[in-house]
Order: structure tokens, then sequence, then C-alpha cells
């Protein structure tokens, strides 16, 4: 009998309580120095809460930053993030400023992705809303998932609406392809 995603993320987001914030911090800083190179444009990200994967380094060195900001019917509509997050809905997080469009992220070369796991074939658990599932069908970016060592799995359940992503930056690791050849080194 396999896992639900439900219990998985139960699961896992307990265990992130159990995350040391000196392993928090390596997992932000590996985050900004993996995708470093591939920020240089206009690229997608999130601003972190809780035990997420720190976004913070990565912000703060990106050239040019969308950010989501989460609309009553669960998709992701984006802002240009200028330095001033404010409180969002459900604890979020999200940027002052002008919104720019749930299409904001055709314009976008690089979307980094909240997950509480991917498997080898790039499906990701994340919250549980879907949100990024729609937003995810309006880019041919590359997309990434941030996640904590032991959070890059071999399986995970996949439904018809899951939209994978390309690559995950572990801790431990850095940036690591997957899809249906599996994990790979992305050469940069």
């Amino acid at each position: 009998m396999t896992i639900g995603k439900r219990a998985l993320r139960v699961e896992a987001l307990s265990r992130r309580q159990t995350i040391p914030a000196h392993q928090s911090r390596a997992a932000e800083l590996s985050l900004a120095d993996a995708l470093a190179p591939l920020a240089g444009g206009r690229i997608a990200a999130y601003a972190s809460i809780g035990t997420e994967p720190g976004t913070g380094a990565l912000l703060a060195r990106a050239q040019e930053v969308l950010l989501p900001v989460l609309l009553q019917d669960g998709d992701l509509d984006w802002v240009l993030f200028e330095g001033t997050l404010v409180a969002g809905p459900y604890g979020l997080l999200e940027p002052a400023g002008p919104r720019l469009g749930r299409d904001a992220l055709a314009d976008c070369s690089l979307v980094v992705v909240p997950a509480l796991a991917v498997d080898r074939t790039g499906t990701r658990l994340g919250r549980g809303g879907g949100s990024y599932d729609r937003a995810l069908r309006r880019t041919s970016a590359l997309t990434v998932a941030a996640l904590h060592v032991g959070e890059f799995c071999e399986a995970l359940p996949r439904q018809a609406h899951d939209v994978p992503v390309d690559a995950v930056v572990l801790p431990d690791r850095g940036l690591v392809t997957v899809g249906q050849t599996g994990p790979g080194e992305i050469a940069l």
C-alpha cells in the first residue's frame, strides 16, 4: 500500500521541525551559491517562511526577482521584488508593489519553487493547494525546487495535474537535474 500525499506532507513537515538552525542556514547558502550562475536575468522565486529552505541569500544576490502573491482562487500573481515584504494570507510573505499578472513567469529564465520533497522524475510534493502546478504551466523556464537534506526521494505519488520540476538544489549536492533519465549534475 502506498502512502498518500496528505500523510507524506505531515511526515515531511514534522521532519523539518527537527532541522537544526545551522543546517537551515547551510541550505539557504547552498541554494544561493548553486543558482548564482543562473540568476543573472529575470527569475521567479518565493519568500521562504518557517522551515522552508531559506531564499533570503538568493533574493539578495539575484538581479531581478519576481515573487508570488497568492490569489483568492489559489492561483499566483507576481510582483517585482524591491526589498519590501508584507504579511499575506496563511502566514506567507509577499512583495509590496504593482502586480504583473499570472503570466509574468513567461519572461523568466529560472523559476525557484518550494517543495516538501521531490522524486527522481521531478514530481514535487507541495503544500497541497496546486498554486505552483498552475503557475508552472505558464513558463518554459528552468524550474528548480529547493530542498533540505533527505527530501530528495525515489518516488512520490503523481497525479495528472502535477507539473514536474527540472532540477533540485540539495545542500549536500548542489544543483541536480531530475527527470525521466534520473538525477544528474548540471554543468554550468
